[in-house]
């Protein structure tokens, strides 16, 4: 589409974002989906936002009646008096067997008359958004593929010349998809319903085809709820991003900051990842803190922990946390991933960047990430689009991954993610003197050099503390080190090391 072309815009939140601003008007489009997967929602939404807008708007209804159609609208909180609403239904006289006799067939008598008091409603009405729903019925009453491929284009020319925005819905019950309407209509928006093993369906919408225009390819992920149906658009990171300045940001721990060679840059991504109870969401978490301390806004996403129990154990070693989503304040979010979708958390990342101006972000962890993703595969996509966008807008992200297993190096990771991240931090658990100690060290620093060594991690009321390396210690990563001098380090023999 040339630049400046004017959208109708759909009023769907996240719709128009895929569409690059909405339809083109005057255009026929198809809204492609099985029954229940939002085709009605998306067509009232669609006219309402017209109506909002002060056009004229049409809904002619083949199936439903209009109270069942006003039913639908109530649930969700609508009121449809601006839709005007046309009932082309099956006459009471057909049903009780007393039409007149014709020498036609009676569906082609039904589908002529069905036509025409379709385009009598546009010529009375002139709309400049109309539903039809659905052509089931128009398929149905064609009998052939020939039939209905002549009575879809006599439509489609006949709201050419009037500047009607159409929408005509299909819900599938023919065998397959209907290629006849696909090839006619300017766009087709296909609207998809899973049900996972376990947990809520799964929505998905995409765009098939959209003539002349540029679109988010991809599948999207959907929302059916009260107020309406919500699109989370695929994230396209190369179309995000701003010019930023790479300052290091510190974690407020000198010990710490000197591992990682300083410390860890903004537009980066580190990954912390090890045992449960090896300190890695501590740690993470003090980043966030002390960038707010800074000035800075911070945000914590939490699959796992509550928010109370989160902040309880961060105050429990000095860390109190300023809640908030402006300047000097860490946002704590807590989500399910039984419920929230992929692109739906996609999207809850954009707005703490975009609109709160986070600078920090904190993923905690990417086991619960992992069961928001229908497969391994999506997600190491999924979270490739994510650390892109997020590096493009100079946030420094920690995303926090717990391994199976305890001590030893033979732990598992739920996924490898490793290489997308800038830098790594391996948290261990070993034994030591008859008391299980922590243990960090980085092994991988993109943006410069970094520490070699171990060091013992420990937390107290005061704080985060890090000894000095390890030296003295051979095995610590396996778990069970061995004391290569005779003397211990002082670190060791500190009750707050235990």
């Amino acid at each position: 589409m040339a630049p400046g072309t004017t959208r109708a815009e759909t009023g769907i939140p996240g719709l128009d974002d895929v569409l690059h601003g909405g339809l083109s008007p005057g255009r026929l489009y198809l809204i492609d989906g099985a029954p229940g997967t939002g085709k009605t929602t998306l067509a009232l939404q669609y006219l309402m936002h017209g109506a909002r807008r002060g056009e004229r708007t049409l809904y002619v209804t083949l199936g439903e009646t209009a109270a069942e159609l006003r039913n639908s609208a109530e649930s969700h909180g609508w009121d449809l008096s601006g839709i005007e609403l046309v009932e082309l239904l099956v006459d009471e006289g057909e049903l009780l067997g007393d039409s007149d006799l014709t020498m036609y067939h009676p569906s082609e008598v039904e589908l002529g008359e069905t036509t025409k008091r379709v385009l009598q409603a546009v010529e009375r009405f002139r709309p400049a958004r109309m539903v039809l729903d659905s052509l089931s019925e128009l398929r149905l009453l064609a009998q052939t593929s020939l039939r209905y491929r002549r009575q879809i284009l006599a439509l489609k020319q006949f709201f050419s010349g009037r500047g009607c925005t159409v929408l005509f819905l299909d819900d599938r019950s023919g065998d397959g998809i209907d290629t006849q309407v696909h090839s006619i209509a300017h766009g087709v928006i296909a609207l998809e319903r899973t049900l996972p093993a376990y947990g809520p369906a799964l929505r998905q919408l995409h765009v098939t085809k959209f003539r002349g225009s540029d679109y988010v390819s991809g599948n999207h992920d959907l929302r059916l709820v009260r107020g309406g149906l919500q699109v989370f658009a695929r994230l396209t990171p190369s179309d995000h991003g701003k010019p930023y300045r790479r300052d290091v940001v510190p974690s407020g721990v000198p010990a710490l900051d000197e591992l990682l060679g300083g410390g860890t840059e903004r537009g980066t991504a580190t990954l912390l990842i090890g045992p449960a109870g090896s300190g890695k969401s501590t740690i993470a978490a003090q980043y966030a803190v002390t960038a707010a301390r800074r000035g800075s806004h911070a945000v914590i996403f939490s699959f796992e922990e509550s928010r109370t129990l989160l902040l309880d154990r961060l105050a429990s070693i000095g860390l109190q946390v300023e809640q908030g989503n402006g300047p000097g304040q860490v946002a704590v979010r807590q989500l399910d991933p039984a419920e929230v979708l992929p692109s739906q958390f996609t999207s809850i990342v954009r707005n703490a960047v975009e609109n709160d101006g986070a600078t920090v972000v904190v993923i905690d962890s990417l086991n619960g990430y992992m069961n928001a993703m229908p497969e391994e595969r999506a997600l190491t996509v999924q979270l490739h689009e994510l650390l892109s966008y997020l590096n493009n807008h100079g946030v420094a992200t920690f995303l926090v991954a717990a391994q199976s297993g305890m001590l030893g190096m033979s732990m598992r990771n739920p996924v490898d993610t490793s290489y997308l991240a800038d830098a790594v931090m391996l948290f261990r658990m070993y034994e030591h003197a008859g008391s299980v100690r922590k243990a960090v060290s980085v092994v991988k620093k993109r943006s410069g050099p970094h520490e070699d060594t171990i060091r013992q991690l420990w937390f107290a009321p005061d704080g985060v503390h890090l000894s000095p390396p390890l030296t003295h210690l051979r095995g610590v990563l396996g778990g069970v080190p061995v004391e290569l001098g005779s003397g211990k380090h002082k670190s060791e023999s500190n009750d707050a090391g235990a």
